[in-house]
């Protein structure tokens, strides 16, 4: 893994945590052993994948990584979500909420938190028009604040309702 960005991966947190948090929104986390293929996968391996409500990784794969397809998961409407396999689709308005939630549910993980998955997120190159994503979340995310305030799936203290898009 050297050759790789120095971020969280899941062998370094709380997997039954993650798995209790995706578990509130009616999400299974599947971890699939080392070596083994991560079904699911958009931008392939150790990226995690996505299959229905199932989110699928390994412990090599990056937290953010996770996070990601599980919020675009959320995000999505039942529909798309319903036939969902690697492609979570979308438009860039709900790309960028799915970035916003999934720095929210971040500081809803114990040895993750928002600023840390927000410096990993730069590492692992997700690129934002300010230059990092700390700066875009605090100074240029109203409209994806927005838009998780008008599917419900944050409050207006930016708290996570829970609940699946509808």
């Amino acid at each position: 893994m050297t050759d790789r960005p120095d971020v969280l991966r899941i062998v370094d947190v709380d997997v039954d945590q993650i798995a209790q948090l995706l578990a509130v929104y009616g999400l299974e986390l599947e971890c699939v052993p080392d070596g083994e293929a991560i079904e699911g996968t958009f931008w392939g391996e150790p990226e995690a994948g996505v299959v229905g409500r199932r989110v699928v990784v390994r412990l090599d794969t990056p937290v953010h990584s996770l996070l990601h397809e599980a919020c675009h998961v959320i995000c999505m409407h039942p529909g798309r979500r319903a036939t969902l396999f690697a492609d979570a689709g979308g438009d860039d308005l709900e790309e960028t909420a799915v970035c916003y939630l999934q720095v929210v549910l971040a500081d809803r993980l114990p040895g993750v938190g928002g600023s840390r998955l927000m410096r990993d997120m730069d590492r692992w190159g997700y690129s934002f028009r300010l230059g990092s994503t700390d700066r875009w979340f605090t100074e240029d995310a109203e409209d994806a604040r927005s838009w998780l305030l008008g599917h419900g799936l944050i409050d207006t203290d930016d708290q996570p309702t829970y609940q699946l898009r509808q």
